[in-house]
């Protein structure tokens, strides 16, 4: 079986929704997390695989080599990757809170509380 052109774009439309699916169908905050980390890891695939050039080396000066692959992509995904861990980590750590506060994680028990405590 053949794959059509452009397969690492197929999977980041899968990933991306799945992702997605995931946010939006879970009533859990921790999956809602893990769905946000889908959703961000196919964005960074998308990114990596728009700055790739086919038969490109790395932005060494080299007389064989001709084409290069630019390096801003990959630099500015290694830099999303560090925000990506941040805010994963501010945001479990904000379910745990929320955890301690109203004694679950589930957001309509959380909005069940928040209604009958107005």
């Amino acid at each position: 079986m053949e794959f059509p052109g452009h397969f690492n774009y197929w999977i980041v439309i899968v990933m991306m929704m799945a992702g997605f699916y995931v946010v939006i169908s879970q009533g859990n905050l921790v999956k809602k997390v893990v769905g946000l980390n889908i959703f961000q890891v196919s964005v960074f695939v998308f990114y990596i695989s728009m700055g790739k050039v086919d038969g490109g080396t790395a932005p060494i000066i080299h007389p064989d080599w001709t084409t290069y692959t630019n390096p801003v992509p990959s630099v500015l995904i290694l830099t999303a990757i560090v925000v990506g861990v941040a805010t994963t980590a501010l945001a479990l750590a904000l379910v745990v809170r929320i955890r301690r506060a109203f004694g679950t994680i589930e957001d309509d028990e959380i909005e069940a509380q928040e209604e009958a405590q107005s």
